[in-house]
């Protein structure tokens, strides 16, 4: 099969060998998830999903990280603009159900690789971070580079993730021990506890990759499916389906914390990257280390 190959406005999707690439490609912003960004993602995932020539999709970030979230430049730039003025629709801005609106909304767009009959496989380098492990972890395997520095650092100040899958990977007193917090984990301990399938050296990632995805890629395709389903439906069973809305109204509720109200003060005098730098400053490092 010849390799085929487009791109838009924030990814590029190929196709080779019955594996499909989906890269995030916002280099110049970390690849940090945007509305449109995410918009795109879906499609991108769903024409894979529907092509007879694809068996795997593989998920991956161009330049030095994977994702280092979602787009809050954008995004505080976007409710500074919006103030108190009466609008048409809503803007995630407002109320506490606003909030909750627009939480749901993003879920629905990073819930799409959970949701896809194809098997995703998230190929993690650099900075996986905050709405990053929302996107990895909501795919079917993980495969990390050993340095790898993947956590959710914003439920220092900023809140809680909203559709929560750590606690599918890592069980509850890991998952405790990260987001309570906000600390994060090399590549190759995430592979310890559980968090990704797998960890390599940087430099051998893309082999250990592409050797997994050509491996599912012998399997007839509507086996591949049947197997992620009734995992993810085993998944679902224990709440996957749910928790995401639970988290959802949660981090709306977080986002009314003292903790977030201080935040956003320093972003609008200091800046958002000031604001971060003074949130992760007692934290030293911030990085957990399993004792073995």
């Amino acid at each position: 099969m010849g390799k085929w190959l487009q791109s838009s406005e924030h990814l590029v999707f190929e196709v080779l060998e019955r594996v499909a690439r989906i890269t995030l490609n916002r280099p110049d912003r970390r690849n940090a998830l945007s509305w449109e960004m995410l918009t795109e993602l879906r499609a991108a995932l769903l024409e894979a999903d529907d092509l007879r020539s694809v068996s795997v999709i593989v998920l991956e970030g161009a330049g030095p990280d994977f994702c280092a979230g979602y787009d809050m430049k954008s995004a505080y730039a976007r409710y500074a603009s919006e103030g108190d003025a009466a609008l048409d629709y809503r803007s995630g801005s407002g109320s506490f159900d606003d909030d909750v609106w627009k939480l749901e909304r993003f879920q629905e767009l990073l819930r799409t690789a959970f949701v896809v009959h194809k098997p995703v496989i998230a190929k993690v380098h650099g900075h996986c971070v905050a709405g990053g492990t929302d996107l990895a972890l909501y795919c079917d395997m993980v495969i990390a580079a050993d340095d790898a520095r993947i956590g959710f650092p914003a439920t220092r100040a900023m809140g809680s993730p909203p559709n929560h899958m750590w606690i599918y990977n890592v069980g509850p007193q890991w998952a405790k021990r990260l987001l309570l917090t906000g600390d994060m984990v090399s590549g190759v301990d995430a592979a310890r506890i559980g968090l990704v399938v797998a960890s390599a050296p940087a430099a051998r990632l893309e082999e250990e990759v592409a050797t997994l995805a050509n491996r599912l890629a012998t399997v007839d395709p509507e086996l591949l499916a049947t197997q992620k389903r009734i995992v993810n439906l085993a998944l679902e069973l224990a709440g996957a389906g749910t928790l995401p809305r639970l988290a959802a109204e949660m981090d709306a509720r977080a986002h009314l914390s003292r903790a977030k109200k201080e935040f956003d003060a320093d972003v609008a005098e200091l800046g958002f990257k000031a604001a971060v730098r003074r949130r992760d400053e007692p934290f030293g490092d911030g990085v957990a280390r399993p004792s073995w």
